[in-house]
């Protein structure tokens, strides 16, 4: 039998957003006492939540989420234990050099252990990938890359180096992911994961519901 993981947030109103994102509220637009039908109004971010970076996040140059292949958003996956690090610390990347199945394809999730601290004031000192983490995953013709913290760079960033390279790689980024634990307790089973996007044209990411079939 598989199993289905929930690895997304709830969307709700004051939930966390990276600085100076836009501040998301969900509440009733139509109602079924005073319209006869239930609708609900939504204001957020296209970063909000769990989501999925396109490269024109960082550069306009580079693809928005519309231009990418839709292989990009689901596939096999590989679940890279780097919990237990210090607040703020740099996930090098001697973490990934020994995992196996680190190939084109292959969907990284980088689990931190991090998604314990969503809704707390520790959320944003989270761990984050390395440049040279970054760089490893690009040689070995990773693609995407998911991590269960607020974003692959440091909150805040200046420069954002692993984006860059993600981005500039024409990679997929996913981020405030949850749930990777449970994907760590199952490794050894094949695993299948699925980020798809919001279809936005032009957007430089979306909300997901992201999901992962344990086999």
């Amino acid at each position: 039998m598989s199993e289905l993981v929930d690895l997304s947030v709830p969307i709700e109103t004051g939930m966390p957003v990276y600085p100076g994102d836009p501040e998301v509220s969900v509440g009733p637009a139509l109602t079924v006492a005073r319209d006869g039908v239930n609708v609900l109004a939504l204001h957020l971010g296209s970063q909000s939540g769990t989501h999925v970076d396109a490269p024109v996040h960082i550069d306009d140059a580079l693809p928005a989420l519309d231009e990418l292949p839709l292989e990009r958003f689901c596939g096999p996956a590989v679940v890279v234990d780097a919990r237990g690090l210090a607040p703020r610390s740099a996930i090098g990347a001697a973490t990934f050099e020994e995992v196996e199945g680190l190939r084109a394809g292959t969907i990284v999730l980088v689990a931190t252990g991090w998604s314990a601290y969503w809704g707390s004031a520790d959320y944003p000192a989270h761990p984050y990938l390395s440049e040279e983490a970054a760089g490893l995953l690009v040689e070995r013709g990773v693609r995407t890359v998911g991590i269960d913290a607020l974003s692959v760079d440091p909150t805040p960033a200046e420069d954002f180096p692993a984006h860059r390279v993600l981005c500039g790689a024409h990679a997929v980024i996913a981020e405030n992911l949850t749930g990777l634990d449970r994907l760590l307790e199952v490794r050894g089973r094949p695993i299948e994961v699925f980020l798809l996007p919001l279809r936005l044209p032009g957007a430089d990411g979306a909300p997901v519901r992201a999901v992962a079939r344990v086999g």
